[in-house]
């Protein structure tokens, strides 16, 4: 079925379309294009417009430009317009006043992704789902995920990110959601604010967008909660909380077992319970703002409930899996718990408290007694007191189960300075550095946590640790 017409595309954007072309998709990337996609000639470190002679090429249906390139045909299906940027954003705003979808808005300092993902999965169990594939959550991805959304969609999600001030609001009024739900407000992004509060307004702006009687769903257990809750006021939103503080959807029990999460709560819909195939308290919270979205998204919460064991984490974000040391010794395997996409005090601490859940194996490696080891990157963009931070997290309550800690960066030699003797492991001033010692780091029967922000490159750890044998079958639960 077609997503865009010529004629459709040129009367969104107001630009010019040259010839009577068809797309079936939307891309910004000629590396991921597929044939039948309009690409959109965006400007970032190299112009788009460089590769639409590739795009087209490549089977794109047309291209989206402010001029015909350089050595591309003048009979190329092209799309006219005075911005790209803004062309992009006029499509994204077309695709949803076309479609009758129930939308969903999601923003959070930590876990957006994460929820975005279980209201994909729950909400494509009960009705014609659209959600980006990957965390497209900026100033190009929302307008991008927009554009690619099906007239039939029934349930959209979009993911709304921010690195600076003033970016939500925006991004929030062009999806309209009907629901709007913050995961969580934690110290990320925290140099480009005056402290936790203005990081609070900032992602209440998602509710800026929201329809007429559209419903805010809010953390009720964030110590800037009442901010949250202001601000949804202001918007004359229906508020709903969850968490263990809240009158509406309440946490009140979770149990961490082994690479699975046990959730009881109190909602309006009574007791209910869930499972998710993965650990993490802060996945719990998480499933259970979603349950709650998806009621105010007009859902069924019961069978959203049950559906939220299907759920992975994405990679990066938590993912489990089993390497194999020694083929020839089936028993010679450690866990690999894969986090190494982002970090701040808050994850991180969700973070140590799975390594915590889990029981090493004894008797199967070089050291005979498994120990739960953490490889920790730096954690990037806190602010001024990012050392202190850093230092402060040797107070975790779950670092007392901990057996080794590993530390890689500048800001990292505060934790590790901050640790007792016995649990100190080793501290390079860059990830590479340990990466080369992956071997001697990690040993059979361990349980090994990697995890920092995406640019300390501590992911070198994890493909190193992977690459000492080979992973059983995909991330596991």
């Amino acid at each position: 079925m077609a997503l865009w017409t010529a004629a459709e595309a040129a009367d969104a954007t107001g630009g010019q379309s040259a010839g009577d072309w068809v797309a079936h998709g939307v891309s910004i990337d000629t590396r991921t294009l597929a044939e039948g996609d309009l690409f959109v000639a965006l400007k970032a470190a190299r112009d788009g417009h460089e590769f639409v002679a590739a795009a087209l090429n490549k089977g794109a249906a047309a291209a989206v430009v402010t001029h015909r390139p350089e050595g591309v045909p003048e009979d190329a299906p092209l799309l006219i317009v005075p911005d790209v940027l803004a062309a992009l954003e006029a499509l994204g705003t077309a695709a949803r006043t076309h479609t009758k979808a129930r939308v969903l808005a999601i923003t959070g300092s930590v876990g957006k992704t994460s929820a975005k993902e279980m209201a994909r999965t729950v909400l494509a169990r009960q009705g014609r789902t659209h959600a980006a594939e990957a965390s497209y959550n900026n100033h190009w991805g929302v307008p991008l995920t927009l554009a690619r959304m099906p007239k039939g969609t029934e349930f959209a999600v979009i993911e709304i990110g921010m690195s600076n001030p003033g970016e939500i609001a925006p991004l929030s009024r062009l999806a309209r959601p009907h629901v709007a739900l913050i995961t969580t407000i934690a110290a990320a992004h925290l140099e480009a604010f005056d402290d936790i509060s203005g990081i609070a307004r900032e992602k209440a702006a998602i509710f800026d967008g929201l329809t007429a009687n559209g419903v805010a769903v809010i953390n009720a257990d964030v110590d800037t909660s009442e901010v949250l809750q202001h601000c949804a006021s202001k918007k004359e939103a229906r508020q709903v909380l969850f968490g263990q503080m809240s009158r509406d959807w309440k946490l009140s029990h979770v149990t961490l077992s082994e690479g699975q999460t046990m959730v009881q709560a109190d909602t309006p819909r009574g007791a209910l319970m869930f499972k998710l195939s993965t650990a993490g308290r802060h996945f719990a919270m998480n499933g259970l703002g979603i349950l709650a979205a998806c009621e105010a998204m007009g859902a069924d919460p019961v069978q959203a409930a049950m559906d939220l064991s299907h759920w992975a984490p994405p990679t990066g974000r938590g993912t489990r899996e089993v390497v194999t040391l020694d083929a020839a010794h089936e028993d010679e395997t450690l866990i690999l718990l894969d986090d190494a996409f982002n970090a701040n005090p808050t994850s991180l601490s969700a973070a140590l408290e799975v390594l915590a859940s889990y029981t090493p194996t004894d008797h199967v490696g070089r050291i005979v007694k498994g120990r739960r080891v953490a490889v920790l990157g730096d954690m990037l963009e806190l602010g001024p007191d990012e050392i202190e931070m850093h230092a402060e997290m040797a107070k975790d309550a779950s670092m007392q189960a901990l057996h080794l800690i590993h530390c890689a960066g500048p800001r990292m030699r505060a934790l590790y300075d901050a640790l007792p003797d016995a649990r100190r492991g080793v501290w390079v001033e860059r990830a590479e550095d340990l990466a080369t010692q992956a071997s001697d780091l990690v040993d059979a029967g361990d349980v090994v946590l990697v995890k920092g922000s995406k640019s300390s490159r501590i992911s070198l750890v994890v493909d190193a640790i992977r690459k000492l044998g080979h992973p059983a079958a995909g991330p596991q639960g």
